[in-house]
Parts: structure tokens; C-alpha cells; sequence
């Protein structure tokens, strides 16, 4: 898979909604668990806090498919020895709003560096073209749908799923169709990495192939990522461009400079 680093197209207009979804992923992902004390002792150790804080706000498909959250007493987890430590807990959770906080968690430094750079990369052009407002809508719908979906392919497990892939993907299903001829910058890994501009209908329709290909063992694949939310969200994001946009679309002016 090639690694997008930049696109040869730009924008009428500061991507704001792009780059406050950048933001806010960043200060979720660093600062939220140390936030989240919300029903916690205040002796709590800290692992109870980070696990409460993914437990509390990550989607999790046996509670999205059954529309049923029971209340948290008390949960366990292990400290950075192993040691089993029995964490209690006092909150309550929403099923249907954990679809959305779950866009905004991450399980790892490499999670969130990849999806922003995917974001950073595509966003700002989408969001160029369908305005602000319609992008954060759209944005949330293809999260909401995506988690759905993966948690009907997962009805009784009980993982929590995390990331904003699912919604980033319906990005790039949106950025394919409205740009397929934009060049874009990536890494090439069997070239030692060499920097190619490469056209947006090779990146990402590959980059699509590689996701239903993994998708295809079902809803996990290896590493536990969604691999089927991030099909149906780009499947989805495709669709509704499509609908929406028709055949409105626009060839990059590659004379100008681009706007980041």
C-alpha cells in the first residue's frame, strides 16, 4: 500500500472543519483519559482511568445492535505488569452517542498518525467542495454507518471499536470521485519509500481493493482493525457523492498554489 503524504490540489478556502477534526482526534487521544474521571474514585490508578475512559466511550456492537447499555459497577484491567486490577466505576453510557464519541478515540500513536494523515491529506478538498456544514454532516453520517455496520457483521461481540477510519473512509470515497485525476504525493514502500505523484484514482481505489481483500475473512481482520467499516464507509461516502454531486465535478488547476 502506498502512503499519501500530500495532493497537487488546492482549495478556494481554509479547510477549518478539517482541521478542527485533526485537533480534536489529537487532544482526545493525549489529554481525554486523564480528563475522564467521571465516575472513578479519586485513588483510582491509572489504568482504571484509561480503560474506563475506552469503555465508557468507545462503541461496542453487542450494545449497537441490541440498543442496550447496562450500567458499569466495576470492570477489570491489567497494569503495566500484567497484575490483574479490579477498577470500580460509576457511569452511564448511550449506545447510540458512542457511534459518534468512538470516531474521536484512538487505540494507538500509529492509529491516530494514520487516519489524521489520511484526513489532512483529503479532507480539506471534500470540504471544499460540499462546504463546511454538509462536510461535518457527512463526516458523522459515514462514522455513524460504519460503525453500524461492522457491529451487524459482530452482533455479540463485545470489543470495543474505536477510530475515525470508518468516516475518513467515506472521505476518500467522496475525494475519488470528485478528484480521481488529482496528483497525489505518496511513499511508495517496495521503492524504498520514494516520493511519486501518482494519480487519486490509483491511490485510493487500490487502497479500497486492499481493505475488501482483508475484509473479506469478516468484520476483524488481523491487528483487530474494522476492515468492514472502512469498506462500507468508503462504499458509502462513493455512493452519496455520487448522488448528490452527479457529474459536478472539478479538474485541479494545477497552476495554482496549493492552500493547506
Amino acid at each position: 500500500m502506498v502512503i499519501p503524504i500530500h495532493d497537487r490540489n488546492p482549495t478556494k478556502r481554509f479547510a477549518v472543519v478539517t482541521y478542527v477534526l485533526i485537533l480534536l482526534n489529537i487532544v482526545v487521544y493525549f489529554f481525554g483519559p486523564s480528563l475522564s474521571s467521571e465516575g472513578l474514585p479519586p485513588d483510582a490508578p491509572r489504568i482504571c482511568s484509561e480503560e474506563a475512559f475506552i469503555a465508557h466511550y468507545a462503541a461496542v456492537p453487542r450494545e449497537l445492535t441490541q440498543n442496550r447499555v447496562e450500567d458499569v459497577t466495576a470492570f477489570r484491567a491489567r497494569d503495566d505488569n500484567g497484575r490483574a486490577v479490579v477498577c470500580e466505576a460509576d457511569y452511564h453510557k448511550s449506545a447510540p452517542l458512542s457511534a459518534l464519541t468512538s470516531m474521536f478515540l484512538h487505540g494507538g500513536l500509529l492509529h491516530l498518525l494514520g487516519n489524521m494523515l489520511f484526513l489532512f491529506v483529503f479532507g480539506n478538498n471534500v470540504e471544499d467542495r460540499l462546504g463546511r456544514f454538509k462536510f461535518l454532516l457527512f463526516y458523522l453520517l459515514i462514522g455513524y454507518t460504519a460503525a453500524y455496520a461492522f457491529a451487524f457483521t459482530q452482533p455479540d461481540s463485545d470489543a470495543p471499536l474505536v477510530g475515525a477510519s470508518g468516516a475518513i473512509a467515506g472521505v476518500l470515497g467522496a475525494y475519488l470521485w470528485l478528484f480521481p485525476k488529482a496528483r497525489v504525493i505518496a511513499l511508495v514502500p517496495f521503492l524504498f519509500f520514494i516520493p511519486l505523484p501518482i494519480p487519486a484514482w490509483a491511490v485510493l481505489s487500490s487502497w479500497f481493493i486492499l481493505q475488501a481483500v482483508y475484509a473479506n475473512g469478516g468484520g476483524l481482520g488481523e491487528g483487530q482493525v474494522a476492515y468492514v467499516a472502512h469498506v462500507v464507509g468508503f462504499a458509502v461516502g462513493l455512493i452519496l457523492t455520487i448522488l448528490f454531486i452527479g457529474n459536478r465535478r472539478e479538474v485541479p488547476d494545477r497552476g495554482r498554489a496549493p492552500t493547506r
